[in-house]
């Protein structure tokens, strides 16, 4: 069986974003640009005030000076003309700076009376002034590719008039639940019988990732039926299945995935919860079979799953970058296996710490749904001591 790092290397070893298309800014924010962003201008294009004032010579304002008013200039207004010596111009945040001046006085470090102003104290060059280009410069690489774009991001790109961007593909995920005890939402449930929750839940993790979901529905524990619905799922851009890897009779996921042509990465992982987890590849669409149990679903979607889909959408940084955080409490586990323990995150002066969330045992969901993030405690290790700093995955927090 393969470690936890060695699997997730072998996933992301074997997937690559998908294709691109423009789409309006406007539907942009969260995805992933599709090739770099230079800048077609200077930014800012020109001189502007900082501050509403008063646009000044510094050279007329050595000490306190008293300055002639000769012209307003507003923000997107007509330009005014050259200042000249002895003269002000009465200026807007992010209006152009009038030529001959090389200085803005704030309205509150001065003092305007019958048409003039009292400027109290010297003026320093440039002072007050963005000048252009100080931000970024004509031909600058502002974004890189396979930047999620995010607020900062779409402000730039609208500064610079991009009404249309390049984007990687969102992956279109179909989810198939497997098991004959298995009903939808809203059916009729007697004994025996659970709601396919985990179908939900997996559409709702992968629409946070980035992709697209597909639900299949239930396939029953019998052959013609999985062929078919796997069939389905196999159209898409990546398949996960829930439930049916295990090894007992009706666990029969794997076996029909192998008849279609699926190829096989790997069949268990060492790591608890969810070491029947498989991988394979059908061509080059990715295929995900997680065990059925609910919480096991959930965290093994996340580590191995979630950084997939993220590379597909054409992230930089697929894989989402543990924090470190000191055990609350003494926790103990076996040997050979890296442990995801449930963790509820508090933050503190001196960093963060990680409180187990209750039950550990995979059948207690309750515990993943009060849980901030999943604490890695590696495979090797027995007994960690309260206080020891750990990994952390922070849960739904971004990507």
């Amino acid at each position: 069986m393969l470690t936890y790092d060695e699997a997730r290397e072998r996933i992301l070893d074997r997937v690559s974003p998908l294709g691109a298309e423009r789409i309006p800014l406007d539907a942009a924010a969260g995805r992933s640009l599709a090739g770099e962003v230079r800048a077609p201008a200077d930014l800012p294009p020109w001189d502007n005030s900082a501050m509403d004032g008063y646009a000044v010579r510094s050279s007329d304002c050595p000490g306190e000076a008293v300055l002639a008013i000769a012209g307003y200039q507003t923000a997107g207004g007509p330009g005014a003309s050259a200042v000249h010596k002895g003269a002000a111009v009465r200026i807007m945040t992010g209006s152009p700076i009038p030529e001959g001046c090389d200085a803005v006085v704030p309205f509150e470090e001065a003092e305007e009376r019958d048409g003039s102003v009292r400027i109290p104290a010297p003026v320093r060059p440039r002072q007050h002034i963005r000048f252009r280009g100080e931000d970024i410069r004509a031909g600058a690489q502002v974004i890189p590719e396979g930047t999620i774009l995010r607020p900062p991001q779409i402000s730039l790109l609208a500064s610079f008039g991009r009404a249309m961007v390049p984007v990687y593909r969102k992956p279109r995920v179909a989810v198939l639940s497997t098991g004959d005890e298995l009903v939808e939402l809203g059916e009729p449930h007697g004994h025996g019988k659970i709601v396919n929750s985990n179908s939900h839940a997996l559409a709702a993790a992968i629409a946070e990732a980035g992709g697209d979901p597909l639900l299949l529905g239930i396939a029953r524990d019998e052959r013609e039926d999985l062929r078919a619905k796997l069939s389905a799922g196999l159209a898409a851009d990546v398949l996960v299945t829930s439930a049916g890897v295990s090894a007992g009779d009706r666990d029969l996921v794997r076996d029909v995935l192998s008849e279609l042509g699926v190829e096989n990465v790997f069949w268990k992982v060492l790591i608890k919860p969810g070491g029947p987890t498989a991988f394979g590849l059908a061509g080059t669409t990715p295929v995900f079979s997680l065990p059925g149990n609910p919480v096991s679903s959930l965290i093994t979607f996340e580590v191995f799953v979630r950084p997939a889909v993220r590379k597909m959408t054409g992230s930089r940084h697929p894989v989402k970058p543990p924090v470190k955080a000191a055990l609350g409490e003494p926790v103990t586990k076996k040997p050979g296996k890296t442990q995801f323990l449930r963790v509820m995150i508090e933050s503190g002066k001196e960093g963060y710490l990680a409180r187990t969330a209750g039950d550990q045992n995979t059948g207690i969901l309750r515990t993943l749904v009060l849980a901030d993030g999943i604490a890695v405690l590696p495979s090797e290790r027995t007994t960690f001591p309260a206080g020891e700093m750990v990994d952390v995955l922070l849960l739904y927090r971004g990507g």
